[in-house]
């Protein structure tokens, strides 16, 4: 009898973990940055394109690489502009282009779940970011933070967090999986020609030349 009644606690607790599980998946987090006017993201959007081409301005022989320092509202608006998500109103007369062709190049493939509302944030020398994805025609909030590196040419990214909702998944657990999937993924991960390194530092994502 005392055998059964402790089956049956620890039926009911595994049921209610399983149903907290999924709520906590399914609820929607804090976000990692806070939204912006679509007038100020194209501005912002501006500037991170004018901050790259001074990475491509010839140097004198001797003369250091040039060293950009971007803010996580211009990269995000960027992001959001790459991904035609600014309205063309607000992109008119800011001289970035008002759509985005679709081509073999698309960052998701037909068959691969939407990713949608990018933030990014930087905090330290930490970069996070956050995305909406739909499975199972549910959105699910995607977060995700670490360090964010170059090597060889090519972007790295080391997890320190990882989160699905509102539910903290230990790095451990996806760090394997994280790794082999941007390995598949390496020649989206190739930097500009003109861009030689990339971290986070104070809070900043800096970009240096070659």
């Amino acid at each position: 009898m005392k055998k059964w009644k402790l089956d049956r606690i620890i039926s009911i607790a595994t049921l209610v973990s399983s149903v907290v599980a999924i709520v906590l998946v399914l609820k929607k987090p804090q976000p990692v940055s806070q939204p912006i006017p679509p007038a100020v993201a194209a501005a912002k959007a501006e500037s991170f394109q004018q901050k790259l081409q001074q990475l491509d301005q010839p140097r004198q022989a001797g003369q250091a690489p040039a060293e950009v320092h971007v803010n996580s509202d211009e990269v995000s608006a960027a992001l959001a502009q790459a991904a035609g998500t600014l309205p063309a109103a607000a992109l008119a007369g800011s001289g970035l282009p008002t759509s985005v062709p679709s081509s073999p190049d698309a960052p998701f493939a037909p068959g691969t779940p939407e990713v949608k509302d990018y933030q990014v944030s930087f905090e330290g020398d930490v970069a996070r970011g956050q995305f909406v994805t739909n499975i199972g025609g549910k959105d699910v909030y995607v977060t995700l933070a670490g360090h964010l590196g170059s090597d060889s040419g090519y972007a790295t990214f080391e997890p320190t967090e990882f989160k699905v909702g509102d539910l903290d998944i230990p790095v451990s657990l996806v760090n394997n999986a994280l790794q082999k999937k941007l390995a598949e993924q390496r020649d989206r991960l190739k930097l500009p020609d003109d861009v030689g390194a990339i971290k986070v530092e104070k809070g900043e994502l800096v970009m240096t030349g070659k």
